[in-house]
């Protein structure tokens, strides 16, 4: 029996399967509004067979969003826009939902990618000042951050608090915390990006401060049927800055407090970062945090391949894998990969009939 087809519980959320549609920016928002374009792209995702669809990385904050044009989740017009957009996908989709909330801090305000996606200076058309742990750009080209101060610090927690209420409120299956890839809350993780000389600078312990702060009151704050878990970068790639070893460290202390999963990828903080880029070359991070922690692990990062997939939950070394790019490319992806492990998939009944014939009760 493929593993990868077994089902999988992130705390009161029972998955089919094992794979996870990992969040993708589609930076095809209006003031934070979903578009059009997200009932096409997550209508799609939504037929896919996976076990489980994360939406894209979506504002807590104005000021929070990579661009103009990403998805938020912190007035009533986003809420309503989404209501109607998961009302929609429910209609025709049984598969569980969740919502990746974020704050991109000092790599917000930029340009879409496709426009560039260079920083964009307060004042200027789709730009804003941003704010970070302390005042250090991301880049020579990018405007300085302002360093956030302790009220800034304690609104930034109320507006993770708040978006996740509306998270619950539209009935999301699923809260994921964006603690990676160079956004704030990673910001406050690094030592290359975090120079505070208060509780929230320092020690690997003050560090730590905000982003278990945020997920201890979105935890008080989200129902007990609500999984809550955070996606971390497991290292900097860059020497001096976060590592494994930190990123154990935070992952224990998230198992303390009820985490439900951990997603586990790397990179995104610093752009001296040396990566080295290969199939499945994150995965090791997840399997060393997997031997640390009792909450499931999600692997991500250049799994593209069925067997490739298997190997790595039936080896133990995550519970399930997450792709992005590869289910763009392919978003059937779970069923060609069900088809070649001898599994079985969920599909809608008005594809049934494109069941293959060598592959005779793939759609179980």
């Amino acid at each position: 029996m493929s593993q990868l087809f077994t089902p999988l519980h992130l705390g009161p959320l029972q998955l089919r399967n094992r794979i996870v549609v990992a969040p993708m920016c589609q930076y095809s928002a209006h003031d934070g509004v979903a578009s059009d374009w997200h009932h096409i792209h997550l209508g799609n995702l939504a037929l896919s067979g996976a076990g489980l669809l994360i939406l894209e990385a979506t504002a807590v904050q104005a000021n929070g969003r990579i661009t103009h044009a990403d998805l938020g989740l912190w007035n009533d017009d986003q809420e309503a826009a989404l209501a109607a957009l998961l009302a929609s996908l429910r209609r025709w989709s049984p598969m569980p939902l969740g919502i990746q909330l974020a704050h991109a801090g000092r790599k917000a305000s930029t340009a879409r990618p496709w426009e560039g996606g260079a920083p964009i200076a307060a004042g200027e058309p789709g730009g804003w000042t941003t704010v970070a742990p302390s005042a250090l750009p991301y880049a020579g080209d990018h405007p300085l951050p302002q360093a956030l101060d302790a009220a800034g610090i304690d609104a930034l927690v109320e507006a993770f608090v708040a978006s996740a209420c509306r998270a619950a409120r539209l009935g999301l299956d699923l809260v994921e915390l964006h603690a990676a890839h160079g956004y704030l809350l990673h910001q406050f993780l690094s030592p290359l990006s975090n120079h505070r000389d208060d509780a929230y600078g320092g020690s690997l312990e003050n560090r730590m401060r905000l982003p278990l702060r945020v997920f201890d009151a979105v935890r008080a704050a989200l129902p007990e049927q609500v999984a809550l878990g955070m996606r971390i970068s497991a290292s900097d790639w860059v020497e001096g800055g976060w590592d494994l070893e930190q990123s154990i460290v935070l992952a224990r202390e998230l198992d303390a407090r009820r985490c439900h999963f951990i997603h586990v990828s790397s990179g995104g903080l610093d752009p001296r970062q040396q990566i080295a880029v290969g199939p499945g070359y994150q995965v090791p991070f997840a399997a060393a945090i997997r031997g640390q922690v009792r909450m499931p692990v999600i692997a991500v990062g250049l799994i593209t391949e069925a067997r490739q997939a298997e190997a790595i939950v039936a080896g133990g070394q995550a519970d399930a894998v997450a792709l992005a790019r590869g289910m763009l490319y392919d978003p059937r992806w779970p069923w060609h990969a069900a088809a070649e492990l001898g599994a079985k998939v969920h599909a809608p009944p008005q594809y049934l009939r494109c069941e293959p014939h060598g592959a005779r009760g793939l759609f179980g």
